[in-house]
């Protein structure tokens, strides 16, 4: 075995009852290298790193660290051979500074000295060109802070491989780039990092290599310099896929949702919306940029109704009776018996979008139950929804009456955009509906996105991705701190453009203080 390899797996393999997560997958990491890991949803890669780093215990197979083989039965033992990850949902104690999250759990036999551990952080951050104050409160924090306080909790604990998941996820351009600038520090530092990541824009830009996993099993490892996106993807999904959304160009256009000054505050007496206006058209695609937790989950909650207005308006133009509608305070289920076909797709697919429990026949029929005429529920029409979601979003899963909790988030996901697609909404609001689906599956979201709008519904996009803001869109606003920063052209616009408008609002408050 080489010197140079840090990290070496061989034929691992795991399982789930009948269900094969990865099969006899072999592949290395060097120190010095950037290693991406691609792959379709349910193909593995989390399932793998969780392996490594001690969440789950393989079936079969061996790890090796450094040239010698090593049983990872635990995070902590992960860590015993300088192996870290950082997760895409932080844990972290909100009331605690950086420095006491970074050394919480910390083993030492000597004196509990936190001045010392202070200074060390301090050397860390100067090292890797990281940017954080120690003392600060995590709940003071912004996402790429607690992101830094992860990273360094990770290397302070002297890691010497690490794994992010989705690192970039809710992070700004400018955040992303400062983000890789240290990653490449840690690089050169000999680091060996790998990282999971569905934006292949960004594994082209960053990493010196890339696995690939397909169902389960590998692939290959390609060189970053010596591919590009196409090529890439056909190994992800196994045959040729066009990377390319169609936008078409917006036609009778009218305004069919119209909000006006509306404003939302929370119990502590902070103001999630504050005086947010605009409108959203027929034929059109807008999209909606924004840090997360600026705001935007709350307006789109208090469109369709799940959210208490504290000011404001929102007006509903009925397209059947050309009415002009209030929809404020009024509740979900009035919203539907006014004739307004609000579908929403939220953030939290399986605690507000689709009951875990249920199978998916029995998820299609929460949308359509309340129209039987009888005391039994006609199950015909849902089960034909449902094998026409499956087959179409191509769901993986072992039958239509599989209970949703058993499926991956990605193919739970697709379920719940292909539902609240299926009832032909005249306003389709999606809050983040590919988040979790690889590549593929995120195109053929984006096309059905496409259709609606082409169909004349108002589509409202809320998402992660700059760059398929800007290809999808025909309007992006931007909400930054409850407040819209800015509305920009999507043919027009850049992503530095967005980035500096998704931080606009939280400069003017500090310079107004």
């Amino acid at each position: 075995m080489e010197k140079n390899i840090a990290l070496e797996l061989k034929n691992i393999t795991k399982t789930f009852g009948s269900v094969v997560a990865n099969k006899n997958i072999s592949l290395q990491v060097r120190k010095g290298e950037i290693l991406s890991i691609l792959g379709e949803n349910g193909s593995g890669k989390t399932t793998l790193m969780n392996m490594v780093s001690g969440i789950y215990f393989p079936d079969s197979g061996q790890i090796f660290a450094d040239g010698k083989e090593i049983v990872i039965a635990s995070p902590k033992d992960a860590f015993n051979h300088k192996i870290g990850m950082i997760h895409q949902h932080f844990k972290l104690v909100d009331v605690f500074s950086a420095a006491e999250n970074i050394v919480l759990g910390l083993a030492d036999e000597k004196k509990f000295d936190m001045p010392a551990y202070v200074e060390k952080i301090k050397e860390i951050t100067e090292q890797y060109g990281f940017e954080l104050d120690p003392h600060k409160k995590i709940y003071e924090m912004s996402v790429s802070e607690k992101q830094t306080v992860e990273i360094i909790k990770v290397l302070f604990r002297g890691a010497d491989i690490l794994i992010l998941d989705e690192p970039t996820a809710v992070l700004t351009p400018q955040e992303t780039v400062k983000l890789f600038k240290v990653l490449r520090n840690m690089r050169d530092a000999g680091k060996a990092i790998i990282i999971i990541t569905h934006k292949l824009h960004e594994v082209l830009s960053l990493s010196d290599n890339v696995a690939v996993l397909r169902k389960g099993e590998y692939v290959g490892t390609v060189k970053t310099a010596e591919t590009n996106e196409s090529e890439l993807t056909e190994m992800m999904v196994g045959k040729k896929v066009s990377l390319n959304i169609e936008r078409s160009e917006p036609t009778n256009c009218e305004d069919r949702l119209i909000v006006e000054n509306i404003k939302c505050v929370n119990r502590d007496g902070i103001k999630l919306l504050d005086n947010v206006s605009f409108e959203a058209r027929s034929g059109e695609i807008l999209g909606i940029a924004g840090i997360a937790g600026s705001g935007q989950r709350e307006l789109l909650e208090a469109i369709a109704g799940l959210q208490h207005l504290d000011g404001g308006s929102v007006f509903y133009n009925n397209p059947e009776t050309g009415e002009k509608e209030n929809l404020r305070d009024k509740t979900p289920l009035e919203i539907r018996q006014m004739g307004v076909r609000l579908a929403f797709v939220p953030e939290d697919r399986l605690g507000m979008g689709l009951v875990g429990n249920m199978d998916i026949i029995d998820n299609m029929m929460l949308r359509s139950y309340k129209k039987g005429k009888s005391m039994f529920l006609q199950r015909k029409s849902p089960k034909t929804l449902a094998e026409k979601i499956i087959e179409s979003l191509e769901v993986v899963t072992p039958s239509a009456t599989t209970p949703v909790r058993r499926l991956s988030g990605g193919n739970v996901q697709k379920i719940l955009v292909g539902r609240e697609i299926a009832s032909s909404p005249t306003v389709l609001m999606a809050a983040y509906p590919v988040r979790g689906l690889d590549i593929n599956s995120s195109y053929t979201i984006y096309n059905l996105l496409n259709e609606q709008k082409q169909k004349g519904a108002a589509v409202i996009f809320v998402g992660e991705d700059l760059d398929v803001l800007i290809e999808l869109c025909d309007r992006i606003m931007v909400i930054g701190s409850g407040r819209i920063t800015g509305i920009v052209d999507g043919r027009n616009t850049t992503k530095e453009e967005i980035g500096i408008l998704m931080t606009k609002s939280a400069e003017d408050k500090g310079d107004e203080q």
